[in-house]
């Protein structure tokens, strides 16, 4: 018989071994919100949920789980191969731990495998997200990276990670780049997925003496960033990025892709193009509509992002600003790395 499990015993238990964890919710359901790291074997698909449902309340439980039954049974062969196939051990979850979770878990439990339920759900999960940020006392010191749009800021985040810094990637977990043409090719998350991917990594970082992230502002795409967060972003030292105008451009398309993008791009300036002065807004919607990109992000960089920016500086302390001027990303990188590693070795040293 298949046992069920704590949230906080399985929580414990991934840091120590392998785990499958799978969610037995529809499609639909699953990519809306889920636990990081599972996967999805649906019991039923969207339309066979829809259907069990209208059945559960214009006729009757019974009913309902009738139809499921037949639903259900007619793909357990394939259902139950997919889960021989993840061959390490395996905890199932739906919504509450009900009846979908308790269904997989008996059957695969049958089969002969090692299987557990979440309790609870994935309601136990968001609750707990919940929590975490609503109990977030302490924090490790910031360092932000900041600067012109097209400064190559995620760039050099990415990068940093990649050498072992302990980053936030705010943009990644909203799946956005924090801007008007920020979800161009993109599928943002909403704030149940930011919030629980944000808690993922604020526990994979509560022991390091710092973390990087990006400058962004409190809502980056469909995600808030929590208040806590925010603040202590606002108040610590910014790092502000400076690159040739040329170089800001070439990260832009390279990162944007526009060519591929060209509707996209042109609807996501018509959302701006009131706050920029006639003639020049004119310019950008023709380039934009003619292919003719570098102009177009030359002249958004001009007349509507930058002076933005420069306001936006102003908002800081003198004392928590350190400008870092260089020729391309690379010395970028140097030059936020030897930051870091003069202010550490400081505190060490006090």
């Amino acid at each position: 018989m298949f046992q069920d499990i704590e949230l906080h015993d399985l929580l414990k238990r991934q840091k120590e071994e392998p785990i499958a964890l799978i969610d037995v919710r529809s499609p639909q359901e699953f990519a809306e919100f889920r636990i990081p790291g599972s996967i999805n074997i649906p019991i039923f698909n969207n339309e066979e949920r829809a259907e069990v449902g209208t059945i559960y309340k214009q006729i009757s439980p019974e009913a309902a789980k009738e139809k499921g039954l037949e639903i259900f049974s007619a793909k357990l062969p394939q259902f139950i191969a997919e889960f021989q196939s993840l061959g390490k051990e395996k905890v199932v979850y739906c919504w509450r731990g009900g009846m979908r979770s308790k269904t997989a878990a008996t059957v695969v439990d049958l089969m002969g495998q090692k299987v557990s339920r979440l309790s609870g759900g994935i309601r136990s999960y968001r609750k707990w997200v919940v929590n975490k940020l609503d109990q977030q006392q302490s924090f490790p010191k910031m360092y932000v990276l900041n600067g012109y749009t097209g400064s190559g800021k995620t760039i050099l985040l990415h990068r940093l990670k990649q050498l072992g810094y302990p980053v936030l990637d705010l943009e990644g977990m909203a799946n956005h780049r924090g801007s008007i043409f920020g979800q161009i090719g993109l599928d943002p998350n909403n704030q149940k997925t930011f919030e629980s991917l944000l808690v993922q990594e604020l526990e994979r970082y509560n022991q390091s003496p710092f973390i990087l992230l990006e400058g962004e502002s409190k809502r980056i795409g469909k995600a808030t960033l929590p208040l806590f967060l925010h603040e202590e972003k606002e108040a610590s030292v910014q790092l502000f990025i400076h690159l040739p105008l040329e170089k800001r451009i070439e990260n832009i398309l390279r990162e944007y892709n526009p060519e591929e993008h060209q509707v996209q791009v042109i609807e996501a300036f018509q959302r701006i193009q009131k706050h920029i002065h006639t003639p020049i807004a004119k310019q950008i919607a023709d380039d934009i509509e003619c292919g003719n990109f570098s102009s177009a992000v030359a002249l958004l960089l001009e007349y509507y992002y930058d002076p933005r920016y420069e306001h936006t500086l102003h908002h800081y302390p003198e004392d928590k600003q350190i400008h870092i001027h260089a020729d391309n990303l690379d010395e970028a990188l140097n030059a936020v790395v030897s930051f870091i590693k003069q202010e550490e070795n400081t505190n060490i040293k006090l």
